[in-house]
């Protein structure tokens, strides 16, 4: 077993024996970096499925909150890697490349599925499958040294990779994100910040503390009421007005039933900050 499990399917990952990444808990915030920094850190089929695997099992996690996602030696992740993925792909038959294509959108599915919010801490070359992590996380800081390139189309692919179709134009707006999907170019980090793709840049040498500090203040909160946000934010892509405000009563009444929406009501009644436990 990779993580240690009840019966009831709570487990704690803090001992998660990673393989193909660095991953540290610590103030039930985990951090999760990419550990490949002489290739500036590309998937192979190995750590994909790694991924996917560990962010399914965060589902169930007791001890994680929130999770900072990371790339070593100054850069964020450059893709697939060539030799690794790319070529023996353009040896595959039709059926394999479709078992490929969906585990890489099964990764995607995780980090949405995951109730933790996952904050990406881009630095450097964030490109190809790189940018879609990053894509795929609920918070996004980067530096100016940031070059961030869905390069698919440089390599005769499609743009319209493990969903990048579907949330780039949400998060950047439709015209943008064509321009990025046509062309495979990079966008700066001061383009990222001003089109909406990063929150904030920070210095290099900062940009991790200040990823995990935010995620620490997360992690500080109502946890059940952050994953409820974090349900809605995606569900609601895909409802009409009526159905999201029906949706958001539904969740909210839930969210109201929590020791921890108490906890707040109590706390401020006494005129005290609350301190919530996730229940």
């Amino acid at each position: 077993m990779k993580e240690k499990r009840r019966v009831d399917g709570a487990c704690t990952l803090a001992d998660y024996p990673a393989q193909h990444f660095r991953w540290q808990v610590e103030g039930r915030v985990a951090t999760l970096t990419l550990n490949r920094p002489e290739r500036k850190n590309p998937l192979t089929f190995e750590s994909y499925a790694e991924l996917r695997d560990l962010f399914r099992a965060l589902s169930y996690a007791e001890d994680v909150r929130a999770v900072v996602l990371s790339g070593a030696g100054g850069n964020f992740c450059s893709g697939g890697d060539v030799h690794e993925i790319i070529g023996p792909l353009t040896r595959m038959d039709t059926p394999s490349l479709l078992a490929f294509t969906r585990m890489t959108g099964d990764l995607v599915r995780a980090m949405r599925a995951c109730p933790q919010p996952i904050i990406s801490a881009v630095d450097g070359v964030c490109a190809g499958a790189g940018a879609i992590l990053a894509m795929a996380s609920d918070i996004r800081f980067g530096t100016a040294q940031s070059k961030t390139l869905f390069l698919f189309s440089r390599v005769g692919l499609a743009g319209a990779d493990m969903g990048a179709c579907a949330m780039l134009p949400r998060i950047i707006g439709q015209g943008r994100a064509a321009e990025l999907l046509y062309t495979g170019r990079a966008m700066s980090g001061e383009e990222g910040l001003a089109w909406g793709f990063f929150n904030r840049l920070c210095a290099p040498e900062q940009l991790l503390e200040e990823a995990q500090q935010f995620a620490l203040e997360l992690a500080k909160g109502p946890t059940f009421a952050h994953a409820m946000t974090k349900k809605m934010l995606h569900q609601e892509w895909s409802m009409g007005l009526d159905e999201a405000i029906e949706a958001e009563a539904q969740a909210q009444a839930l969210c109201m039933t929590t020791q921890d929406f108490h906890r707040a009501y109590q706390a401020f009644v006494a005129k005290e900050t609350p301190v919530f436990e996730g229940d």
